[in-house]
């Protein structure tokens, strides 16, 4: 058993797709391992700005012998069949074996060396390689054939044990050879084998090892501000890009000029992260404070002063561009800027970002006058949703798209617009991600629920509706989000009535703005009914989606929402399906589905009976028992003809005439563990009912009454949830 080295030496690799890269030679070599019948075992793999390493431990010497089975043509087949399987295997006519009319050709293969494999492994795994970007390079680039990778590879150590692994790709031979940092120790270092790679590379000022480097980072660069009395911003996606980005890494801290403060803080810091890879700081107050931490590739002899005062150079440029965007936006007011929406579109179909603007406006004012968003100013709701998108328009956000309404709500409140108008502008968007901050000020929810309602509703308007994986407008995104602002602030919006109003928005803008013919063949296409039941359906599906987490089965969810009377919205029906969940839980619960299912077959199977007949049979004996399985009423005592009621059908009649207006009640008042109590008290009688009666009696009029009951039971049910989407 040997460890094997391979070192992929090239210019330097993009910090973004080191990742990526460690993850695909782990797949290339564990395959091309496999597929000559060695397993890879313990892989080590590491990467730095310049170079992607591999360490295998414990590889065996050589692979297994094997034995191979191939199935040739039958023996009555032609003789050029014979002869091809004869080429395709290398054997001859009597080595082969008759198996019942038919040729097999058992071929055994010897083991083959592991340094053999490993040369051919090698040129396959850097030219099967797979970058998202990638470049050809020096003469031979021309060709179609040349070798590609990310930047120019120079170099290849490949060593199992002490031994080199000769081979070649793209005209770079392996070697023992490699270099240390690029300029701590320039020059070639002999590496001996896998045992000693990192610690040569780590005496010539190379971590070969990412995570190492990425401890390094984010150690070193929460000491530099502690040392100064400062509290790193702690950002983990910058410590990656850090390590990614240096051999030998030296956090430094440096100063910024204060006078920079008087911009927003999350311009200062997203301008150090993006342009410069620096982290920022905060000082005692918890405020951004004027620091930076930059991080060298290199030990330097002044202790990092000079590094540190070229960077500063470099961000107080930056900064002065941000102030600079920060002064001119403020030169006209917020719905200045909004005048430029008009130039963007939106979407050929939904018209401009002034367009959407304005039906947000009149939808956000809406669910405030409603009351649908308890305690909110219609008016506030109003004037934040015409202001929400006039930032799009600004140099900062033009600059920094990131900032889109963090700037808007700086620039009202600098404007002196009331702060429940900034903070609407400013998380608007909100929530972007699972995970993200749920407003709950009224205002705020107000406009963020127009603005997704209306992204949604309207790319449903146009049919751009996801499909499969395909969702290039991020409406589930836009349905989680309205879900979650829904349920953080219990609002009880009804989903179909909401997508009628913003459909009305959508079409009262098309009459607008195009000919009353095109605006009919428009409604004709685009706003059909069944908008308003795809719009409510696609909700309950995220809803499943969203509900996942929280240990909600989505079989429940179809049952409560599937109910053909239903309000769509979701507070008061996610509080049913609750309850559903925990009476389906106890054994009340799982007898009466079994009680429902077996009464829903019965009635299924008995469709088959003319309403006629049952009618006539109800006539003959039960009085007032209506026949349809569908339509069924109450059934009552016979007034005539064979007598009293069985036992069982008394006490299920009078079971139904306490449990209904029981559970009617309790679905009215939103007291959904009640109405699972009444629905309970059916069980007993239920499952009684199957045991001493049965339903298909031969008399019409006996077994139409029996029907009536058992529909009844059902509809009773159903006033709570549709039973029949209950698994199990």
């Amino acid at each position: 058993m040997t460890d094997f080295l391979l070192e992929l030496r090239s210019e330097e690799i993009p910090a973004r797709m080191q990742a990526g890269a460690r993850a695909e030679l782990d797949k290339l070599f564990r395959a091309q391992l496999a597929a000559a019948g060695l397993e890879a075992g313990d892989l080590t793999i590491w990467s730095t700005p310049r170079r992607l390493a591999l360490i295998a431990k414990e590889l065996p010497d050589a692979t297994a012998a094997i034995s191979e089975e191939l199935k040739g043509p039958r023996t009555s087949a032609p003789p050029q069949a014979l002869e091809g399987f004869l080429r395709k295997t290398g054997l001859t006519q009597d080595r082969l074996e008759d198996r019942d009319g038919v040729y097999f050709a058992v071929i055994e293969r010897a083991g083959r060396a592991t340094r053999d494999v490993l040369a051919e492994a090698i040129p396959a795994i850097v030219r099967a390689f797979a970058w998202p970007k990638s470049m050809r390079w020096g003469r031979e680039s021309t060709s179609s054939e040349s070798l590609r990778w990310v930047r120019p590879l120079s170099g290849i150590v490949a060593i199992l044990g002490d031994e080199l692994i000769a081979c070649e790709v793209g005209g770079i031979s392996t070697g023992f050879a490699t270099r240390g940092h690029r300029f701590h120790c320039p020059g070639e270092i002999t590496i001996g084998s896998a045992a000693d790679y990192a610690d040569k590379l780590r005496a010539c000022h190379v971590i070969v090892d990412h995570a190492e480097r990425a401890a390094i980072v984010r150690d070193g660069a929460a000491k530099a501000a502690a040392d100064a009395g400062l509290t790193l911003v702690e950002d983990e996606g910058l410590v990656i890009e850090n390590a990614g980005l240096t051999e030998w890494p030296v956090p430094l801290l440096g100063r910024f000029d204060e006078a920079f403060l008087a911009v927003p803080p999350e311009v200062i810091q997203l301008t150090a992260r993006v342009n410069q890879k620096y982290f920022v700081v905060n000082g005692a107050d918890g405020k951004l404070a004027n620091g930076f931490v930059c991080t060298a590739n290199i030990v330097a002899s002044d202790s990092g002063a000079e590094i540190v005062a070229g960077n500063r150079k470099v961000l107080a440029a930056r900064l002065s561009d941000a102030r600079f965007f920060w002064e001119q936006d403020q030169k006209k007011t917020l719905a200045e800027h909004a005048e430029k929406l008009a130039n963007i579109t939106f979407h050929e179909k939904l018209g401009t970002v002034a367009d959407k603007v304005e039906r947000v406006a009149k939808l956000a004012e809406w669910l405030a006058s409603e009351g649908i968003v308890p305690n909110c100013d219609p008016a506030l709701a109003r004037q934040a949703a015409e202001l929400a998108k006039a930032d799009l328009v600004t140099e900062m956000v033009g600059e920094f798209p990131e900032l889109q309404g963090l700037m808007g709500g700086y620039y009202a409140r600098a404007e002196g617009l009331p702060d429940a108008v900034a903070d609407a502008i400013r998380d608007h968007y909100k929530p972007v991600g699972q995970g993200d901050d749920v407003p709950t000020a009224p205002v705020t929810v107000t406009v963020a629920l127009a603005d997704k309602l209306d992204t949604l509703v309207g790319f449903f308007v146009i049919k751009e509706r996801p499909t499969g994986s395909r969702d290039p407008f991020a409406l589930r995104r836009a349905a989680l989000g309205i879900i979650e602002l829904v349920l953080r602030n219990g609002l009880r919006l009804e989903l179909d009535y909401a997508a009628s109003r913003v459909g009305h928005l959508i079409g009262l803008q098309q009459e607008k703005s195009t000919s009353t013919a095109v605006h009919e063949i428009w409604l004709a296409e685009f706003m059909g009914a069944e908008l308003f039941r795809a719009v409510p359906d696609f909700f309950v599906d995220r809803l499943k989606v969203q509900q996942r987490e929280a240990g909600v089965r989505h079989d429940l969810i179809d049952a409560v929402f599937g109910l053909e009377k239903r309000k769509d919205e979701i507070v008061g029906n996610l509080a049913r399906v609750k309850a559903l969940q925990a009476f389906m839980a106890t054994d009340d619960g799982a007898n009466l589905l079994a009680g429902y299912k077996r009464a829903a077959n019965i009635l299924k199977q008995a469709g088959d009976m003319s309403a006629s007949r049952l009618r006539e049979g109800l006539g003959e004996g039960r009085s007032s028992a209506t026949p349809s399985p569908e339509t069924a009423p109450p059934p009552t005592p016979p007034a005539s003809g064979r007598g009293e009621l069985e036992p069982a059908e008394t006490a299920l009649l009078a079971a139904l005439d306490t449990a209904e207006p029981a559970a009617a009640a309790a679905v009215a008042d939103e007291r959904f563990t009640d109405a699972m109590s009444a629905l309970a008290s059916l069980r007993v009688p239920i499952d009684a009912f199957f045991e001493d009666v049965m339903v298909n009696d031969p008399d019409p009029a006996v077994r139409a009454f029996r029907l009536g009951l058992l529909a009844r039971f059902r509809d009773a049910v159903h006033s709570v949830a549709d039973f029949s989407k209950i698994e199990g």
